[in-house]
């Protein structure tokens, strides 16, 4: 019941509007970004792959093997060069020798293409392991967050940072620790190469070092920043996208399509924009490092020609065999260095969308404080509320001041204005929003004190807009209660006369519903969310104008199932036509932010107060 309590509390339309101000579910705070911080991005990500240690261990093994047969290849070629010799003006060639250095060749090919095959297994699965790893925390971590945070984020924003953003870091992960490894591996091999066919040398290919490393710092300060806040803007993006969906028949309805599409189009240019200043900066890293690495090329191949003509006592003397694996092991020796720069964008991508993760795992959890040991079944219904204040923004006030006492099994109508902070009560008697100051208390238990689990379990929500999921019909029913037999969900569907239209399905019980029971009525949906509510057999029953979209016939029916579920039940109803309370126990009647005033139908009427008002403004037009 907790869950689908939850997820239909968020769907209530005034949730947030429902205290003076309220900004709504997608207010201005939303656009505020934290400061990011880099090093601690890719700290925390390193350590989700430092999650699969045997893996990162065989990915480290095999790239080694992987680097040294490919390190021994320029070595190879050079000494099969060097079988080339000029004796008395005649060319000779050591024919053993360079068959014998050939094959050697081809065996060093063989191994590395073979391991890395195994190299590209292994990465992969290190990858989806880390991201599997990364979605989990994440989704686990959407599941204990607050109902505020859900209320003030737009849903199509999260939903990105569960699939661009990790879908970006798991691309990062397969293509770029692998090429990490290898790279330092190379670096270290190559270098040592250079160093043993001459140091002079060697110091000749590290003079392009400096230029990389000031001109990669200075570019990816300059860099990161496009990347952030293309990520910021996907997102956004996909936000526009899922409310589009969702309220499409409203769009439709007034004929707002342009609007949409304008809007769409501004956020959809905006994301053109700084992607292609992304992506071209991005690409700029990897002709500056090529230029760099051909630069060391020529310096490599210019010195090792005049050493070989001009031999100096310091130096070994060169061969041209030599020359060559100096060449080979320079372009082996820059090649890492290109290969991150040309994954830079991708690198960035990947930690700006980590970043955004991140976030959201940083966020606070739903506090539940609670640690008295009552059971549902123990808890008897009587709530109390002292002296309550609440406000969604500060400054702000919907509940100022409120008391209410309702005793076990007593049926409470609460009615007011719009923004009155009807729904406000129920947000803070489930805890989906936490007090300013005041007590509530359930059986004389503050309910801060109570479990969260087991104060929602002993109260069932029946709300206007009905909540389904895309499962059977039988799925729905018995989410509240799992461990339902047969005989009670088709006795509880019988009760809240939904067995009907049930049974006239092809599939009955087992029909499946789209997303959000779309494939059926909005009446057949309420019906289907009341049968949720009977089988759970809650202590505490909420209701928000429950038959407001079934037929006359259906409402009287489900009206006379209501009063047989509500006996013997606390029940607390949000009342929009009034007509459907006049036999509350007490009518409670909100007005900025506290009880205007309290009583039966009749007694409220003859007061000629706020509820004769409301009931006259609603019955005007009839009379009339």
């Amino acid at each position: 019941m907790n869950n689908q309590r939850t997820n239909g509390m968020q769907n209530m339309p005034n949730i947030r509007p429902g205290g003076p101000g309220g900004r709504g579910p997608m207010g201005a705070r939303i656009n505020k970004e934290k400061p990011k911080n880099l090093k601690k991005t890719l700290g925390r990500l390193l350590k989700y792959i430092g999650k699969s240690k045997l893996l990162i261990i065989a990915l480290i093994a095999i790239t080694l093997v992987v680097t040294v047969t490919d390190l021994a290849g320029p070595a190879l070629q050079g000494a099969a060069i060097d079988t080339i010799k000029v004796v008395d003006g005649r060319i000779t060639v050591d024919l053993e020798a360079m068959t014998v250095f050939l094959i050697a060749m081809g065996i060093m090919f063989a191994v590395s293409a073979t391991m890395s095959l195994f190299q590209g297994f292994v990465a992969a699965k290190l990858s989806q392991s880390t991201v599997y790893a990364l979605r989990s925390d994440l989704f686990r971590k959407i599941s204990k967050l607050p109902i505020k945070y859900t209320d003030t984020h737009k849903h199509g924003d999260i939903m990105s940072r569960m699939t661009n953003d990790v879908e970006n870091v798991s691309v990062a992960i397969s293509q770029s620790v692998t090429s990490l490894i290898s790279s330092v591996l190379t670096l270290i091999g190559a270098f040592s190469m250079m160093l043993y066919y001459g140091w002079i040398m060697a110091l000749i290919a590290c003079v392009t070092i400096p230029l990389t490393i000031t001109l990669t710092t200075n570019l990816a300060k300059f860099m990161r920043k496009y990347f952030v806040r293309q990520q910021k803007l996907l997102g956004e993006l996909n936000g526009q996208v899922e409310e589009m969906v969702t309220s499409y028949k409203t769009v439709v309805a007034y004929g707002k399509e342009r609007k949409a599409t304008k809007e769409f189009d501004e956020v959809s240019a905006k994301l053109r924009r700084c992607s292609i200043h992304a992506k071209v900066w991005g690409s700029v890293m990897g002709p500056c490092m090529n230029f760099l690495g051909n630069l060391q090329y020529v310096l490599i191949a210019a010195f090792g020609g005049f050493f070989i003509l001009h031999p100096v006592s310091f130096m070994q003397s060169l061969t041209i065999g030599n020359v060559q694996s100096m060449l080979q092991y320079s372009k082996k020796f820059t090649r890492p260095i290109n290969e991150i720069a040309n994954q830079y964008s991708s690198i960035l991508t990947a930690l700006a969308g980590a970043e955004r993760i991140f976030e959201i795992m940083d966020s606070a959890d739903e506090i539940d404080e609670g640690k008295s040991n009552i059971t549902v079944s123990e808890i008897e219904g009587n709530i109390k509320f002292e002296n309550i204040h609440f406000s969604y923004e500060e400054g702000e006030p919907v509940l100022k001041g409120l008391n209410l006492d309702v005793k076990k099994g007593q049926k409470i109508a609460i009615v007011g204005a719009t923004g009155s902070g009807k729904t406000t009560i129920v947000n803070l008697l489930t805890r989906f929003y936490e007090l300013d100051s005041g007590k509530i208390t359930v059986d004389g238990i503050d309910i801060t004190d109570i479990p969260k689990e087991t104060l929602r379990r002993s109260i069932a929500i029946v709300l206007q807009d009905t909540v389904l999921f895309s499962d059977t019909i039988r799925a729905n029913i018995m989410y509240g209660r799992p461990d339902a037999t047969e005989d009670e969900m088709r006795a509880a569907a019988h009760f809240a006369k939904a067995d009907s239209f049930i049974e006239r399905l092809p599939d009955g019980y087992d029909s499946m519903l789209t997303e959000s029971g779309s494939n059926i009525s909005q009446g057949q949906r309420q019906l289907l969310s009341i049968t949720r509510a009977v089988l759970a057999d809650p202590k505490i029953l909420i209701l928000d104008e429950a038959t407001s979209s079934v037929d006359t016939r259906t409402e009287m029916h489900i009206q006379q199932a209501m009063v047989a579920l509500m006996k013997n039940r606390t029940s607390l109803i949000i009342a929009h036509r009034l007509s459907t309370i006049r036999d509350a126990d007490m009518i409670v009647v909100l007005k900025d932010g506290v009880i205007a005033e309290a009583g039966n139908h009749d007694e409220l009427l003859s007061k000629n107060g706020e509820y004769a008002k409301l009931y006259s403004n609603q019955f005007a037009g009839i009379a009339t």
